[in-house]
């Protein structure tokens, strides 16, 4: 089970699960925080008119919540169904599965370091959610970018364990980079030219080029990098296009 330390802020999307309904609220455990709990007023299940809030919620249901006020000395915690789109709750339940995978890489880290899940939690598991937001951005950092980690205050003797799980758990889905380069030439040889200039594009990169129509050619690369696979898709284009003498070039990234 996915933890956080203290209490939600006022407008954090939590997963709940309701523990008990009477016929003016539904009681909550706040699952990422232990020991919380939270209340849903009948007024905040639905935008539509409430005749019983049990067609509404069920007991030992799980929802994404957002959380209205906090009242840590009194242990209040006022929460929202309404307020949520159907997007939200869809994403917030697809943040807490990526916090799941984190939590178990975090408890590998734990047991590469000779420290139980509950130590390495208070070690670097919170620390991570408070810099990062989510420990699944910082595993991502360590497997994409370990020295950001290091410049937000993460101890090297971390990162260092943390580049190695997240190499072995993290497997990057394949993305496809489609490039439409629009190509000319104003000479009589026009077309040789533009045969000769894709040609070595294929040669030297490597890229796949199809024809779509005059003057438009597609250029296809599969990366697990996308940023990175862009940003030098751009930069080999950009340099390319500066070669091409007697006529003009231009291109337009997509990623499918």
């Amino acid at each position: 089970m996915v933890k956080r330390k203290g209490f939600p802020s006022e407008g954090e999307v939590v997963l709940v699960t309701v523990r008990n309904i009477t016929p003016y609220s539904a009681l909550c455990s706040i699952d990422e925080y232990p020991g919380k709990e939270g209340m849903i007023h009948v007024s905040e299940v639905s935008g539509k008119w409430v005749r019983d809030i049990r067609n509404f919620v069920k007991q030992d249901k799980q929802y994404a919540a957002k959380v209205l006020r906090v009242d840590e000395e009194r242990g209040h915690i006022n929460l929202s169904l309404k307020r949520l789109s159907k997007k939200d709750s869809e994403r917030k339940i697809q943040d807490y599965k990526n916090e799941e995978r984190a939590e178990k890489m975090l408890e590998m880290v734990g047991k590469e370091l000779n420290l139980p899940l509950e130590k390495i939690y208070e070690e670097l598991g919170y620390d991570l959610q408070e810099t990062f937001g989510d420990m699944f951005i910082a595993f991502n950092l360590a497997l994409e970018d370990p020295e950001k980690l290091a410049r937000r205050g993460v101890d090297k003797k971390y990162i260092k364990v943390m580049e190695k799980i997240a190499k072995e758990t993290i497997k990057k889905k394949e993305v496809e980079i489609k490039t439409v380069l629009e190509l000319k030439f104003f000479t009589g040889d026009g077309v040789n030219k533009i045969k000769d200039f894709l040609d070595h594009l294929h040669e030297k990169y490597k890229w796949e080029i199809r024809y779509i129509s005059a003057p438009r050619y597609s250029i296809e690369i599969k990366t697990n990098s996308p940023k990175q696979a862009q940003r030098d898709l751009r930069e080999k284009l950009e340099k390319e296009i500066l070669t091409v003498k007697d006529g003009e070039a231009d291109f337009k990234i997509g990623v499918e």
